[in-house]
């Protein structure tokens, strides 16, 4: 396949008496020339994969299992003590999850629709981002975004009628910091996150600077209530919530994307405006997550000398501390509280596991749970965002489970601990129950013991064709999950390999710590180990093992390859990070320098000299076959990342095509039913086509 010729245009920028130059800077703005690459690049791509022999059997095989009738229901909400649930449902072929409300967990005879973007648009390029019901139930506020912009509007509605209140609330969400809302307790309003609109950021700056505003639904005033007060105002991300009993405010406030984190707290007493917001944590106190239980007891997750966690509390506003879970071999991810009981979600690894104690910390008996499983919900987000793990009054607790093999099952705990399914029925459109998982360990290059997931038939043999996959960054942690597209690989003999390396929360804050900042070497180093490790046990031959990654997965891709170019057979990065050293010019880049780091810093410049996968690209390199994906609205990773790279792998390789395949999307998150069975089909049959008989 020619290889086309993209323009080059040397540009110099220096850094510590280091001078660095490329030659696809150009490639950054939107003009007509890059316009024009781009769509000649898009008609390459799609020439080449279309003409992959198999690639009309696979996508036959991925559009049936996508899109076959099947239900889910994932971000299980309530309100009116429990009485009105909201959830999200997944109905293929439908394009886009709808938002439901029904009174019965068990039966739900009366499950309606509140909200469906396929009806907004039915091209599906409209999406849910989060919605939070107010405490009687009665209401409901939705932000909607549209073509992955994530730049979410807040609509509010009547839970019985369907009918909309008020006017739509602009600028509460953005693919860069997120966006919450918590509900005040007689749901005459809420508090929400408010980003300046494009018109209102100051000229120069990166970003919008997000506040917490009061929104009053009698009068349709907003009022701003917490800004400029937290430790770096341009990266601030805020998650809000409010206690069961409705009489203090809470907002968990991260800076940027490193896991560093402020408490506030508010009295909802006194109405907007007259009560006081007081910081009650700081960034070095090294707390994670907070709730605040009865009582006016607020409840912490702390890692400081802690790594692994644990929960302390202390009498608002400003009581001493005492320990309630002391810190163990366990990670502990998250928690919750219901009425007399602390629920616990743990990680060893990647799995999760859960524990009980009354609300003292003493412990209960446990509940037994597949040996490889994923509660979800509880990550480094906080308690503004969804969890999976909801109380529902009465002593009762709401929690999901996914399997590797089985999808997400819905189950309820009473207060004696026992576990009762609901009719929340999960209904996948594949049986993947019939495969196997088991977990192997790699040694990365200082010795590090590194977890990895095998999935794969009963039997499959040696030398199988094998897809290795990791993420490693911000401590999220890579949790088992169901996706009914992986049997388009694995009932073709293949093994699909997930890796828990460095940069993750899988063993705390030790494991997110030795993979960020100066020390992300270490990711490439654990995920390194862990393809060699496939290859010298037999699982795979490095001529049947393709790697795949997204986001910072995209990034750990690019690094991988430029490191070691014989690593796999095939590499697929989708929407990376692929210049290290210009990511920060971004509004969302500016997050990620808690987690990356910046070239301000001299030692952080140099480590992302190191790596940043665009600066190593060898001339004359024998690269193996590369598919680059990118959306040109997306919010997280601008799309020229990919096109650069794209650009420069091109110019490069003596080896295997370099594609990039561009489309009119975001980076992933509300991206339609059509959207994921194209970039499925075209992964599949691009990998497939690479991988040796």
């Amino acid at each position: 396949m020619e290889t086309p010729a993209t323009r080059r245009e040397p540009t110099t920028t220096s850094h510590f008496g280091v001078d660095v130059t490329e030659d696809y800077r150009w490639l950054e703005e939107q003009t007509d020339e890059t316009r024009e690459w781009t769509r000649e690049q898009s008609s390459r791509t799609r020439a080449y994969l279309d003409a992959i022999p198999e690639w009309p059997a696979i996508a036959e095989r991925v559009a049936a299992v996508m899109r076959a009738e099947s239900v889910g229901y994932s971000r299980l909400s309530n309100g009116g003590g429990g009485s009105t649930y909201v959830a999200l449902k997944h109905q293929p072929p439908r394009q886009q999850p709808f938002l439901v409300a029904f009174s019965d967990l068990e039966g739900l005879s009366d499950e309606r629709v509140l909200v469906d973007p396929d009806r907004i648009d039915a091209g599906g390029t409209t999406a849910i981002d989060f919605f939070r019901v107010s405490p009687d139930g009665s209401r409901v506020a939705v932000s909607l975004s549209e073509n992955g912009t994530e730049a979410g509007t807040v609509h509010v509605l009547d839970v019985a009628t369907g009918e909309r209140l008020g006017e739509p609330l602009p600028y509460v969400n953005s693919g860069v910091a997120g966006g919450s809302l918590a509900w005040k307790a007689d749901g005459s309003g809420f508090w929400c996150t408010r980003h300046a609109g494009p018109e209102e950021a100051a000229e120069g700056e990166l970003g919008f600077f997000q506040e917490v505003a009061f929104h009053d639904l009698g009068t349709g005033t907003t009022e701003v209530e917490l800004s400029g007060v937290f430790a770096d105002d341009r990266i601030a991300e805020n998650f809000l919530s409010t206690s069961p009993d409705g009489r203090w405010v809470l907002d968990l406030v991260q800076r940027g994307d490193g896991n560093e984190w402020q408490v506030f707290v508010r009295p909802q007493d006194g109405g907007p405006g007259q009560a006081q917001w007081t910081r009650v944590a700081d960034l070095d106190e090294g707390y994670v997550d907070a709730r605040v239980g009865p009582d006016d007891q607020l409840y912490l997750l702390a890692t400081k000398d802690t790594p692994r966690g644990q929960v302390v509390r202390r009498t608002l506003p400003d009581g001493p501390l005492e320990t309630v879970v002391e810190h163990s071999d366990l990670t502990i991810e998250g928690f919750t509280l219901s009425e007399h009981h602390l629920w616990v979600v743990d990680l060893d690894g990647g799995p999760s596991g859960l524990r009980r104690f009354t609300l003292d910390g003493t412990p209960l008996p446990g509940l037994d749970l597949p040996p490889v499983c994923a509660i979800e919900g509880l990550t480094r987000y906080g308690p503004g965002m969804f969890s999976d793990l909801l109380p529902l009054g009465d002593g009762r607790v709401a929690f999901s489970l996914t399997t590797y093999t089985t999808p997400r099952t819905w189950w309820v705990v009473d207060e004696d601990g026992r576990r009762h399914p609901t009719g929340l029925d999960t209904r996948p459109p594949i049986d993947l129950s019939g495969y196997e998982v088991r977990r192997v360990f790699a040694t990365s290059a200082d010795g590090t013991q590194v977890p990895i997931n095998l999935i794969s038939a009963p039997g499959t043999g040696p030398s199988a064709p094998t897809l290795l996959t990791a993420y490693g960054g911000y401590g999220l942690s890579l949790k088992p999950w169901f996706s009914a597209d992986d049997v388009v690989w694995l009932e073709r003999g293949g093994v699909l390999a997930v890796a828990n390396i460095r940069g993750g929360g899988e063993y705390g804050v030790e494991w997110h710590h030795g993979g960020r900042l100066t020390t992300k070497q270490n990711c490439f180093d654990d995920f390194i180990a862990c393809a060699d490790h496939l290859v010298e046990t037999g699982v795979t031959t490095r001529g049947r093992l393709a790697v795949i990654g997204g986001s910072n997965g995209g990034l750990l891709m690019g690094a991988v390859l430029t490191q070691r170019p014989d690593l796999a057979a095939t590499v697929v990065a989708m929407v990376p990070v692929m210049d290290a050293l210009r990511s920060e010019t971004t509004p969302n880049g500016a997050f990620n320098t808690a987690e990356f780091g910046t070239v301000e810093n001299e030692d952080e410049f140099r480590a992302l000299l190191a790596y940043s996968p665009y600066h190593h690209v060898v001339d004359g390199t024998a690269y193996p076959p590369v598919l680059l994906t990118a959306g040109e609205f997306d919010p997280r990773v601008e799309a020229w990342h990919a096109k650069k790279m794209a650009a420069r792998l091109q110019a490069a390789t003596t080896g295997g095509p370099v594609l990039l395949r561009t489309e009119a999307g975001g980076h992933g998150m509300g991206a339609s039913l059509d959207e994921q069975v194209g970039k499925a089909t075209d992964i599949y049959a691009f990998v497939l086509h690479h991988l040796e008989d």
